[in-house]
């Protein structure tokens, strides 16, 4: 009399597991089924402490996401639900639910970027840093970045790696200052390591200080090792540089954009023109290139060099001062004569 009843509980044990296993197929259709995106990329901001719960109602709430309570039950079940990264995420088109989590789970947030450009000065990336609103900056001056950087007393120009850095949101001045800093301190080591027996700097900050010049007076890399040689030879035969962008440099805010034959009579400590030997620091942030430059100069006979005024920002390189006056005047000239004639 009783296996009716046992085939009925056998019957709706079989129904229970069929649906389920229903059921779980549906979820796990639904947390692998891509977001509702459009075209566009959708940000979310994930706040310290923020539950999976919350994240997916806000979702939902956004319409981004279909099924909240499923993305939630998945995340518990995983073990994944606690493990939520804070930070700013950009979610693009076809990302699905599952892929969502683990990009929250391992903390893949957006990175900002900051592009430093090669032959910038300490202010002008300190104000780029300043400027970038994904950055929280402060008010000290380069003097308290070095000492909290551990460079107590160094002048902070030109320590600073010129490059690309990635960061998320809430990054601090400070800790992209050290990244930058910790690079140039590792490229400049690298280059003192490698430098040639003609180099004519002999310490590396002076390396720093040469290359930096390198930087300001050429953007052609085929000209770097050969202008380093014009500067080494000078330096070796204790001739004066008289390289303009150092006493561009020195002028500071007195500088209105034209150099003038005053300029390169007034007396400051970077003036090359009245005074022998390297500048006392850096006069900008320079590249790898210039660094390497600047320890490895080209040999030659060059003691020279001016501008071609040609659009390629080349230049003439003399050994002899009637050759570089002849290149002078060539430059004037060309100058003088109309665009479309040359």
């Amino acid at each position: 009399m009783r296996r009716p009843v046992l085939t009925v509980l056998v019957v709706s044990g079989a129904l229970l597991a069929v649906i389920a296993a229903g059921c779980g197929y549906l979820a796990w259709q639904a947390i692998n089924r891509p977001l509702t995106i459009g075209a566009e990329s959708e940000w979310l901001a994930v706040a310290p402490g923020s539950s999976l719960a919350g994240i997916a109602r806000q979702l939902s709430d956004r319409g981004v996401l279909d099924h909240p309570q499923i993305l939630t039950y998945f995340g518990r079940l995983s073990g994944q639900a606690t493990r939520i990264h804070a930070g700013e995420y950009l979610v693009s088109p076809g990302t699905t639910g599952r892929q969502l989590l683990d990009r929250l789970v391992n903390g893949q947030v957006f990175l900002h970027q900051l592009t430093v450009v090669e032959g910038w000065r300490f202010e002008e990336f300190l104000a780029a840093l300043r400027a970038h609103e994904a950055i929280e900056s402060t008010s000290r001056t380069g003097t308290e970045i070095m000492a909290v950087l551990g460079a107590p007393g160094v002048h902070p120009e030109g320590q600073f790696a010129p490059d690309t850095y990635r960061f998320p949101r809430g990054a601090t001045e400070i800790s992209i200052l050290e990244q930058a800093y910790l690079a140039m301190q590792a490229q400049l080591a690298a280059a003192w390591e490698d430098r040639s027996p003609t180099a004519a700097v002999q310490t590396p900050y002076e390396a720093l200080i040469l290359a930096s010049i390198i930087e300001k007076e050429t953007a052609l890399a085929t000209e770097r090792r050969a202008i380093a040689g014009v500067f080494s030879r000078r330096l070796q035969r204790g001739m004066r540089l008289q390289t303009d962008p150092t006493v561009i440099y020195g002028l500071g805010v007195d500088f209105d954009g034209n150099l003038r034959r005053a300029d390169l009579a007034r007396d400051t400590a970077y003036n090359t023109y009245t005074r022998q030997g390297l500048p006392p620091t850096p006069i900008a942030l320079p590249s790898r290139e210039a660094i390497r430059a600047a320890v490895d100069p080209e040999d030659g006979s060059a003691l020279y060099f001016v501008a071609t005024g040609l659009p390629d920002g080349s230049h003439t390189f003399s050994a002899t001062l009637e050759d570089h006056n002849r290149a002078v005047a060539s430059y004037l000239r060309r100058l003088r004569t109309p665009a479309q004639a040359q």
